[in-house]
């Protein structure tokens, strides 16, 4: 079986409606049009996810440097039901981490994940992501309103980048104080 051709575009004011209503079926929260004002700028960090030259996916970025640390912050990246377990994810998710590895900057790589999405939060601890924190009350007019925090460290080796984790130490290593199951 042919898996398809995934490929990774731009995201201009002439495909940004595409975004939109990508978004919209993906994700059950809304976003505004600062979001989408502030996607149109952030060059390489936005990216349409082509399966076949349809588009399927997306996934957007921003550079945060709160908690006085260079971080990414991964605010979406999503793919339409239809296309999930074709590798579309892995190579948004790839290209991201892609971005961390060649700037040799960042402190990690973060995002929220609705509590309940077990299907995301598997993804991502496949490339090294651990759950730091929950966010209780997160999210705003859905259910589950809370969130945990997903975080990939790049103060360890180079080695974990391409999805190869070898942070699996104790069960709290993580300098939040709070333990995987999200308690004190």
């Amino acid at each position: 079986m042919t898996r398809g051709r995934t490929e990774l575009g731009s995201i201009t004011p002439h495909n940004i409606k595409q975004l939109k209503r990508l978004n919209q079926v993906v994700f059950p929260v809304t976003y505004n049009d600062k979001f989408y004002k502030d996607v149109l700028e952030v060059g390489e960090l936005a990216k349409l996810a082509y399966f076949n030259d349809i588009v399927v996916g997306a996934v957007c970025c921003r550079v945060d440097t709160s908690e006085n640390q260079r971080r990414l912050y991964i605010m979406t990246l999503g793919c339409l039901a239809n296309y999930r377990r074709l590798g579309i994810g892995t190579v948004m998710l790839q290209h991201v981490l892609k971005i961390c590895a060649e700037d040799g900057r960042f402190d990690n790589v973060f995002l929220h994940v609705q509590i309940n999405n077990v299907g995301a939060i598997k993804f991502y601890e496949k490339f090294g992501f651990e759950i730091v924190e929950e966010k209780t009350n997160y999210y705003k007019r859905i259910e589950p309103a809370d969130a945990y925090v997903l975080q990939k460290s790049f103060r360890k080796s180079g080695s974990e980048i391409n999805g190869e984790s070898d942070s699996r130490k104790g069960e709290n290593s993580d300098k939040t104080g709070v333990s995987e199951d999200g308690q004190v």
